[in-house]
């Protein structure tokens, strides 16, 4: 599984005040905190509190403030175009980045698919389109493969893409995992190499009680489906936990006694 940590992130306080403060310490402390815990990528994103004007120059503060302490691959977390260059700049000097996020939107996807070969950036594709999130497996798988072709297009490999079907409030939309777990299985179906599937696993839980509970078992499922990344806190050591026993029981992972420890040291 690739990890991509998602505390770096000004919507949790801690971050958001450092990052109204300009004070790196905590920025520079959670990044590490993340790699310490098994975290492949990291979610950079400035959050809410930020004014707009601000978020270019915010965002390049956020960046080299991480890649103060790591060069690992940095996803850069906005919706806007202006600060998804600033931020793939400032990440790409050292390391590598990835878009986080475009969707299947015509302009929106070209755009950000330019943006992906400027940089080699990989990119992550989300589920959505001019109509709104899709609400079927086959409709999220369409936008899945009109992600992918644009990458080709621009040629990006297939496995530079990861597709996001959208993960939906558990609390809100019940039978959203069932419609998700689908979409996962027909994605790594769409090419040779398959793209990436990954999710954003927190917002499943968004709302609910027992959220923990909820994250870890239904990650379980997903990666038995065929899910490769997710966004999520690697933190959570019962979480992190039960992704590292599902690859093991899927005999992604070599067994030992020691396979918690040994995961976490590699």
């Amino acid at each position: 599984m690739f990890v991509i940590g998602e505390r770096t992130n000004g919507m949790f306080t801690s971050i958001g005040d450092a990052i109204l403060a300009k004070d790196p310490q905590p920025v520079r402390a959670m990044a590490e905190q993340q790699l310490g815990c098994g975290a492949n990528a990291l979610d950079i994103n400035v959050g809410t509190r930020v004014p707009k004007a601000e978020r270019p120059a915010v965002m390049q503060w956020l960046v080299a403030t991480t890649r103060e302490v790591t060069d690992i691959c940095l996803a850069i977390d906005t919706p806007n175009l202006e600060v998804m260059r600033v931020g793939l700049e400032a990440a790409c000097r050292k390391g590598t980045g990835m878009i986080n996020s475009t969707t299947g939107q015509a302009d929106k996807l070209a755009a950000f698919m330019k943006l992906a070969r400027e940089f080699k950036a990989r990119i992550i594709g989300l589920a959505i389109d001019e109509n709104g999130v899709a609400a079927t497996a086959d409709a999220k798988v369409e936008i899945g493969m009109r992600v992918l072709a644009a990458a080709l297009d621009v040629g990006l490999a297939a496995d530079e893409v990861y597709l996001d079907p959208i993960t939906l409030p558990l609390n809100c939309a019940q039978n959203a995992p069932g419609i998700m777990l689908e979409t996962i299985r027909q994605f790594k179906m769409l090419s040779d190499p398959a793209p990436h599937v990954v999710i954003g696993l927190s917002n499943l839980s968004q709302g609910a009680t027992e959220r923990g509970l909820i994250n870890r078992s239904f990650l379980v499922m997903a990666i038995q489906a065929g899910l490769d990344a997710s966004i999520h806190d690697p933190l959570d050591e019962e979480l992190m936990n039960a992704m590292i026993t599902a690859e093991v029981l899927l005999n992604r992972m070599i067994y030992s006694d020691s396979y918690l420890k040994a995961y976490r040291q590699t």
